[in-house]
């Protein structure tokens, strides 16, 4: 690929750099300017060797010291003696284990076995009470039991000490106790020393006398012991050191071996980056020329540009990963031979080059690809990913919609890699994090996006259809919720075309309700101007002015009774009045109701039939007003309900809760309307138009019902006419 070996050769020397300046971060400050007694390993040697001098070797206790502060306190024995349960539940429990047992013995005519089976139930039952009986019995006890923890305890402490003695024989000391002023000796402090340190009256070397590696003897058993009463500090001033000859001859030899070798490595690696600084500053001329003028970079050049950077970032995270390796293959717990090891590191380091010569090369090419604004528009435009914003711009047509959009999946992403990385350790590995991010969230977020562009062509579809545009459907695409929602709104639009239809049908009604006020207002009142006129005349006899003057009261009642329901029904319409609820017996409220109109009832040849409950049922209402509705329905049954039938009153309980009142007659006129339209105002049936009335009844009736919460319903089965109320009882 590279014909001309100088630039070649510059390439190398700045990947060389490169990885100078990566290791030079990362274990720079373990290798400069110290030896292996500083580093983290040995001073974690030295900390065990610190921790575990004193309970094992300075402070190393016996058991009669430690049995010494054994204290057995009341709170103790009250444990022992409760640990598995009262008196009665240790006994029943003891008899329990060995009844099943003497019993067998009983019935093979052993009698030695049943007999010292009998013994040792009756022991430890006699054990038992005692325990209850005698504090001092259940102390002997838990001091017994103590003692032979410390004498296990100092068993294990002999054993570790032999241990201890054996791992640490390279380490040299002369420790003083500060208290006892006792000297404590092991090897020669005085022979020259690869490591020293020592301790003083200002930082002595603080022990304990119990360690924390057996602390397991105690607490792995269901004897409870505080080891604090143990625990006790001791500090030593003296000597701590290392002798060449002890260290030459000891395990501490290899980790000093690693670290010096590595130490060799680093710098080599440090000082001949340095060098290659150099080379590489003086060939970055011809290697960007050189690299620019490959055919090879024409293949990448074919390739959009976000393909381009993808490949980029899979062999910077290669390359990332590579440059770990070869790190830790130079590391402290290499177990290599020496020619093995450096064949590993070579190889390892070969493979390295190859991956950043590749890397850097690709970003040579990417940066010539992009150098110019003009480049990288052009570039820009003719990604995937620009076609792809293409395709969602939809998204934006709802600014707030798209910010929050962005806003939620930002959040998401970077919240799971965090997330990611915390789980696998953090730190270590942040390319490999970040693809596993990518490889997640890249994916939702083309899908979220591409959904949400989807969203914003509803909500422009759904303003289209605010705006009365209704010729058109809502796109209907995929298997999303969304495409759920498109087909509400679908339904939505046919809703608001019927909803036309019906408002169409309103402007009707509301026309024939101005007819029909007008119609009703001007018969009384065109009555009332007449028989006025007819007043004026002197001639007419004192007969004719009574007739003249009753048919004048009857048609100004009439008008009055008419401009009155007209007034209370809009009043209810708007909710301009004021409901007085209580807890009203309708059964008894419709008993009175009905029974006002019994004598009407039977003026109008009507057979009347009541169904009643012979409890009380109560209702949380307004009594006047659950009055006027009970007598309008009744005052309709009057004036519609054909002469010689029966008239059915019914009050009951419904399985859900509900009080139901139905008025059930047959209509002398043909009802030709639809039972929702007799709610409205002057409605009446067109037969009808010549009764009594003012058309109000069944509209007053429906706003009562209204207020109160309650349901009104009217069921029309050919010249059968039932009103159904129903309201929640209490």
């Amino acid at each position: 690929m590279l014909k001309n070996w100088k630039p070649l050769l510059a390439l190398l020397c700045f990947v060389w750099v490169v990885f100078g300046i990566f290791t030079f971060t990362k274990v720079g400050y373990q290798y400069i300017g110290k030896s292996y007694f500083q580093s983290d390993d040995f001073q974690h040697e030295l900390d065990n060797f610190q921790s575990e001098l004193g309970p094992l070797v300075l402070n190393k206790p016996t058991a009669e010291d430690l049995k010494s502060k054994i204290e057995v306190t009341q709170s103790d024995i009250e444990e022992h003696r409760n640990r598995y349960g009262t008196i009665g539940s240790q006994i029943d429990n003891i008899k329990a284990q060995y009844e099943e047992r003497i019993q067998e013995a009983t019935n093979v005519n052993a009698t030695d076995l049943k007999t010292k089976l009998e013994k040792e139930r009756d022991e430890k039952i006699k054990d038992i009470t005692a325990n209850f009986e005698d504090d001092e019995h259940v102390r002997k006890k838990i001091l017994a039991e103590r003692e032979a923890l410390v004498d296990q305890y100092i068993k294990a402490v002999n054993n570790e000490a032999k241990s201890f003695t054996q791992n640490y024989n390279y380490m040299s000391y002369e420790l003083k106790n500060t208290e006892t002023g006792k000297t404590y000796r092991s090897g020669d402090v005085s022979a020259s020393g690869a490591y020293k340190i020592k301790y003083t009256g200002q930082h002595p070397l603080t022990t304990w006398n119990i360690s924390d590696n057996l602390s397991s003897v105690f607490y792995n058993t269901d004897v409870h012991i505080d080891t604090e009463i143990f625990r006790e500090t001791v500090d030593y001033t003296g000597t701590v050191t290392i002798s060449k000859k002890s260290a030459q001859t000891a395990s501490i030899m290899e980790g000093y071996d690693h670290f010096t070798r590595n130490q060799y490595i680093y710098f080599f690696i440090w000082l001949t980056s340095i060098v290659a600084a150099i080379f590489a500053w003086k060939g970055r001329k011809e290697v960007l020329q050189t690299v620019q003028g490959v055919k090879e970079k024409e293949v990448l050049a074919k390739l959009k540009i976000d393909y381009q950077i993808g490949l980029l970032f899979i062999t910077g995270c290669m390359y990332w990963i590579s440059s770990h390796i070869v790190m830790e293959s130079i590391g402290p717990y290499s177990q290599y031979n020496y020619v093995r090891f450096i064949i590993d590191l070579l190889f390892k380091t070969g493979v390295l080059m190859i991956i950043a010569l590749a890397f850097f090369i690709q970003l040579i090419w990417l940066y010539d690809r992009v150098n110019t604004v003009q480049k990288f528009e052009k570039s820009l435009k003719a990604s995937y990913l620009w076609s792809l914003g293409e395709s969602v711009t939809d998204l934006f047509l709802n600014r707030s919609i798209a910010l929050h959009s962005i806003v939620l999946i930002g959040a998401a992403f970077f919240g799971g890699g965090s997330l990611v990385a915390t789980m696998i350790g953090g730190g270590g590995f942040p390319f490999f994090v970040f693809g596993i991010c990518a490889m997640i969230g890249i994916p939702a977020m083309i899908l979220f996006l591409s959904r949400m562009g989807y969203l914003n062509r509803i909500m422009k579809d759904t303003k289209d259809m605010a705006e009365g545009r209704l010729n058109r459907d809502v796109k209907v695409v995929g298997k999303s919720p969304l495409k759920e929602h498109a087909e509400n709104l679908n339904q939505l639009r046919e809703g608001v075309r019927t909803s036309m239809h019906e408002q169409a049908k309103s402007e009707r009604l509301k026309t024939e309700l101005i007819t029909n006020v007008s119609h009703d207002l001007r018969t009384p009142l065109t009555s009332i101007i007449t028989y006025t006129d007819l007043l004026k005349n002197p001639n007419i006899s004192e007969e004719e002015r009574t007739q003249y003057i009753h048919i004048l009261d009857k048609k100004s009642e009439r008008l009055k009774v008419l401009i009155e329901d007209l007034f209370e029904v809009s009043k209810m319409a708007s909710g301009n009045i004021e409901l007085h609820r209580s807890r009203v017996d309708l059964t008894q409220l419709v008993q009175q109701a009905v029974g006002e109109h019994e004598e009407d009832l039977v003026k109008a040849r009507l057979d009347l039939r009541m169904t009643m409950p012979p409890e009380p049922i109560y209702a949380n209402v307004d009594g006047q007003k659950w009055w006027r509705l009970i007598d309008n329905l009744i005052v309709n049954v009057l004036k519609y309900a054909l002469e010689g039938t029966r008239v059915y009153v019914t009050l009951k309980h419904t399985p859900e809760g509900d009080t139901e009142f139905t008025v059930k007659n047959v209509a002398k006129y043909e009802i030709s309307e639809d039972a929702e339209e007799l709610f409205e105002r002057f409605k009446r049936a067109d037969a009808s138009r010549h009764t009594d009335g003012s058309g109000l009844g069944l509209a007053i009736a429906q706003s009562i019902v209204d207020l109160h919460g309650a349901r009104m319903s009217i069921e029309i089965d050919g010249d059968l006419f039932k009103v159904i109320v129903r309201i929640p009882a209490v």
